[in-house]
């Protein structure tokens, strides 16, 4: 792994490159997808099953084909991809948000916006800075090595996220094990194992709640939309399941992988602690640019429900469509020096958290998060550092959400 941004030479593919592939670099797209990044913006893969679909590289193309009603989320259509056979096992499990289109994406949308808005989020910082301030005291107190994932950058939004629903964080251990389970298997008996495990438990939430009812927005949606018959158990469990898992799993990798590239960036850190010490309001637009340059959420899937004519390309009804959000966000006709880690650039559209009506709905408690969390460990922790050769650390597969497996640090 090194700092160099030069790309090795392209190799012309005689057939469709595999879709996904591991990085080398767990802050770099696979070194694999080189040729992919000279064919923008759309060209063919390949699946694990043999399956041809489109992959999106480009970045006016993925803005115009997210926003475009036809492509479809629905998972349980006949011609979605799979990107893996453990996904391909369970994809007729109905998924609530990412897995439906409108108009009962929008219903179930609008349920949750007031949650996550700017100003809800805003009134939540307190909080989440309370819950940093703990955690940090505790590594503090224990001492240096530590391992940053469980100490720190996991407990970090299932806390917040658990507080935020209703969910009682003493399960924590539970619904972590059963996330890892059902994002990374091991195979799909793991995966739809977990999916049970996690319906199981929220039945038995919600039963619990409508008894006795508290302040989380669980408790608001059972005791508004479910009594009201806006939404039925089934369809509560998997909007509480999809809330669970995205609210801590994606920011818990961010934060992780965002402190192992600040670390692997020694200049940009400098800047940034500069600026924490001086007072400069830098974290937003570091945040924002990591976000962009890591793109941990790599490969967002669609499926076309008529033809498309895109790019001197056409697009067949049931092809399937996937968004590599990696070299989307490295567009070089997007962005002056896409491989560069700069929190100055001017050009900050990204597609981190998708774009269209499945947006990110949690995007403002997910930078809430980061910011004050990679802010308030520099601060406290100025001497912080790896604790393990870069080459010892373990970083996740490239067919699930892109992170760290550990990461020892000491300081």
């Amino acid at each position: 792994m090194t700092e160099s941004t030069k790309s090795a030479e392209p190799v012309q593919p005689t057939e469709p490159i595999a879709f996904p592939q591991d990085r080398a670099c767990p802050y770099h797209p696979p070194t694999g997808y080189a040729p992919l990044r000279e064919e923008r913006p759309i060209s063919r893969v390949r699946l694990f099953d043999g399956r041809s679909v489109w992959l999106v590289t480009g970045q006016p193309v993925a803005r115009e084909l997210l926003a475009d009603h036809r492509l479809s989320s629905d998972r349980t259509h006949d011609a979605f991809p799979s990107q893996t056979e453990r996904f391909a096992k369970s994809r007729n499990r109905r998924v609530a948000l990412l897995g439906v289109d409108d108009p009962r994406h929008n219903t179930q949308r609008r349920m949750l916006i007031p949650s996550f808005s700017v100003k809800r989020i805003a009134a939540l910082r307190p909080r989440i800075q309370e819950t940093v301030d703990r955690l940090l005291d505790a590594m503090v107190e224990q001492g240096p090595p530590a391992e940053l994932v469980n100490a720190f950058a996991l407990p970090l939004p299932s806390m917040v996220i658990s507080d935020l629903l209703g969910v009682p964080y003493a399960d924590h251990d539970f619904f972590e094990e059963q996330s890892r389970r059902l994002l990374r298997g091991p195979g799909a008996d793991a995966v739809l194992a977990a999916r049970d495990e996690l319906d199981a438990y929220f039945y038995a939430l919600i039963d619990r709640k409508r008894q006795e009812p508290g302040d989380g927005l669980l408790d608001g949606l059972i005791h508004q939309q479910l009594a009201s018959g806006a939404v039925d158990r089934d369809e509560l469990v998997s909007l509480a399941t999809i809330l669970l898992v995205a609210g801590h799993e994606t920011t818990a990798n961010m934060i992780s992988l965002g402190t192992f590239t600040l670390l692997r960036h020694p200049e940009r850190l400098a800047e940034l602690r500069e600026g924490l010490r001086d007072g400069r309001p830098m974290m937003p637009a570091a945040v924002d640019e990591l976000l962009r340059f890591l793109s941990i959420a790599d490969g967002m899937m669609r499926v076309a429900k008529e033809d498309i004519e895109i790019a001197g390309s056409t697009i067949r009804a049931d092809d399937g469509v996937i968004f590599s959000t990696s070299l989307i966000n490295r567009d070089g006709t997007a962005y002056e020096a896409p491989e560069e880690l700069d929190w100055h650039r001017p050009d900050r559209h990204h597609l981190a958290f998708g774009f269209g009506v499945h947006q990110c709905l949690g995007q403002n408690l997910a930078r809430a998060e980061i910011e004050i969390a990679l802010r308030s460990l520099f601060e406290r922790l100025p001497g912080l550092r790896l604790a393990a050769p870069v080459e010892e650390i373990p970083h996740k597969p490239g067919d699930t959400i892109q992170g760290m497996l550990e990461l020892p640090v000491t300081w």
